[in-house]
């Protein structure tokens, strides 16, 4: 439960309207809410604050954008139709206005036609998203190709090399067995020229 007279940190704002610390802050920047700061400059909040919070966040669930929600804030008094967000309709004042009240006739504006809208926008969209749909599937496609394609261009280049070091190994071989026949016919002459040298 909110202490009336305590001043609470961010963390503790935040664990209690269910807002993480930078939503906190974006929120403050968004609707341009006036939290006070202490000597440290830091932010803390107060019951009004917090109860602030909350009740933002009950808008929010009831499906109202952030721009609507600034206009509720900054006047109370109006309730936004369901036709355009910006177009405001004037709510006789008796006395003060309940709050709660004015939140579930702004939802009931709203809903009214919301899942209409939602649908026309979809239906015409549907065209739209199937052609970006294919393009990127044609995308997608090429890029696996073309990946493909260097992967290819990479194996016929390595076993072009292969082919190319065994050439290099077989003629070496072919110069090696050359140098050892040399040899043996070396070896056979000089035993020639030995055996002739001994009979004499």
């Amino acid at each position: 439960m909110v202490e009336v007279d305590k001043e609470y940190t961010i963390s503790e704002a935040a664990e209690i309207t269910g807002y993480p610390p930078h939503v906190l802050r974006f929120y403050e920047k968004e609707f341009e809410l006036d939290i006070p700061r202490n000597e440290s400059n830091h932010r803390y909040y107060t019951y009004s604050q917090i109860e602030l919070f909350q009740y933002i966040k009950s808008l929010q669930d009831k499906g109202f954008s952030n721009k609507q929600i600034k206009l509720i804030l900054k006047s109370p008094e109006v309730l936004i139709t369901s036709d355009d967000e910006t177009a405001l309709t004037n709510i006789v004042q008796q006395g003060n206005i309940d709050i709660i009240e004015l939140a579930n006739r702004i939802s009931s504006s709203l809903h009214e036609n919301f899942f209409d809208k939602l649908l026309e926008i979809l239906e015409n969209n549907k065209d739209y998203n199937a052609q970006l749909i294919k393009e990127l599937t044609e995308e997608i496609i090429n890029l696996k190709n073309e990946l493909n394609s260097k992967e290819r261009d990479v194996l016929i280049r390595e076993n072009a090399k292969l082919k190319m070091k065994i050439k290099e190994k077989s003629y070496e071989v072919a110069e090696l067995k050359e140098k050892i026949k040399r040899l043996e016919n070396n070896k056979g002459l000089f035993k020639k020229i030995f055996n002739r040298n001994k009979t004499k």
